[in-house]
């Protein structure tokens, strides 16, 4: 049996979820997801899949021309006589409905998302002649109000890391995990910080990824391209002291390489370390909401703030278009702007 990395085992994973949607959608549906595979990632393939049964579920609800017991039901016509009209209805019900005895809710975010889906999947039959109109071109997307970036100071970083490793502020139920995952998370969140990577990237290291010596980390982009990126002279006592305590757990069947291990033994999960970071930053930055993804905010913000190369900055985060990293640091520019506003002396005073 050959051994698969994390981001392999993601997305073999992925392409098992995607078949058994599809097993419950029409066959042509099968025809779409094959002309993608080779230009979307597996996670964007199975958001794009799980949004497709949505519309198909919905179809069977409101669609009255004709009845569709099931999603296997819809058929090319159906899809092909719907109007921009049904999917401003569709786009209404996605805000608030029931399933299985559930309500869900839906933000302008996701509704743009599925939408966006839903455009691409009737692009494709409508550039291959299999309907006769694209519904979605016609209907206006939801508009989304740029956020606030959300992102800690240097001295809440500080707080956030002495939290890490001193347990301040934590419930005595909190500091019995944290006596004995301490190493560990030190290790870990210093990580994070000193190089902006994504949680999936820290999540899929192997032991053999880290290579100490050179400092340096080779992880797994988005889109399963390899990238080296290298940490600061901060993160390397913390690495080598779990390193040293990672060579004395037996890790389970099937994550001997995995690099951060839970308190199972097994590789850590997205949740497990969403949550740590929420447990340590609720008693460090009680008045922000910092998730993982925020550090790698606060990572980038510092690097800018040090260096003033958005090029430097979109490279190490792994940006693909220098456009996202400067919509992220446009509020840096302008404080920037605003301080240098009397660096240029006209007259002599």
């Amino acid at each position: 049996m050959p051994e698969y990395t994390y981001h392999e085992q993601t997305d073999i994973k992925n392409i098992e979820l995607i078949r058994n949607i599809c097993d419950e959608l029409p066959p042509y549906v099968k025809k779409f997801f094959r002309s993608i595979q080779q230009s979307k990632s597996s996670r964007t393939r199975l958001g794009y899949a799980r949004d497709i049964k949505t519309f198909f579920e919905y179809i069977c609800e409101a669609y009255t021309d004709v009845p569709c017991e099931s999603p296997k039901d819809v058929t090319l016509e159906i899809l092909s006589s719907i109007d921009a009209m049904f999917i401003e209805d569709y786009m209404d019900y996605l805000q608030v409905y029931r399933k299985d005895g559930r309500v869900i809710t839906n933000g302008k975010a996701s509704i743009k998302r599925k939408i966006t889906a839903l455009s691409v999947f009737y692009s494709y039959f409508y550039r291959n002649d299999l309907v006769s109109q694209n519904p979605v071109a016609k209907i206006e997307r939801p508009r989304l109000h740029d956020k606030q970036i959300v992102r800690m100071d240097a001295a809440e970083t500080a707080n956030f890391l002495d939290t890490v490793e001193y347990g301040i502020n934590l419930t005595d139920k909190q500091l019995q995990y944290h006596e004995k995952n301490k190493t560990r998370d030190l290790a870990l969140l210093t990580l994070m910080l000193s190089t902006g990577i994504r949680i999936s990237e820290c999540i899929g290291l192997d032991i053999n990824d880290v290579d100490i010596e050179n400092t340096s980390i080779k992880i797994t982009r988005k889109g399963g391209k390899e990238a080296i990126v290298y940490f600061s002279d901060e993160s390397i006592d913390p690495l080598i002291a779990y390193m040293e305590e990672r060579k004395k757990i037996e890790p389970q069947k099937g994550h001997e390489n995995a690099l951060f291990l839970s308190s199972q033994k097994r590789r850590i999960s997205i949740r497990t370390v969403e949550n740590l970071v929420k447990k340590y930053s609720q008693s460090a930055v009680p008045l922000k909401r910092i998730t993982p993804h925020k550090l790698r905010s606060t990572y980038g913000t510092a690097l800018y703030q040090e260096t003033s190369d958005i090029y430097l900055v979109a490279d190490v985060l792994g940006h693909s278009d220098v456009n996202t990293t400067r919509k992220h640091y446009a509020d840096i520019d302008n404080e920037r702007k605003r301080m240098a506003r009397n660096k240029v002396q006209l007259r002599e005073k």
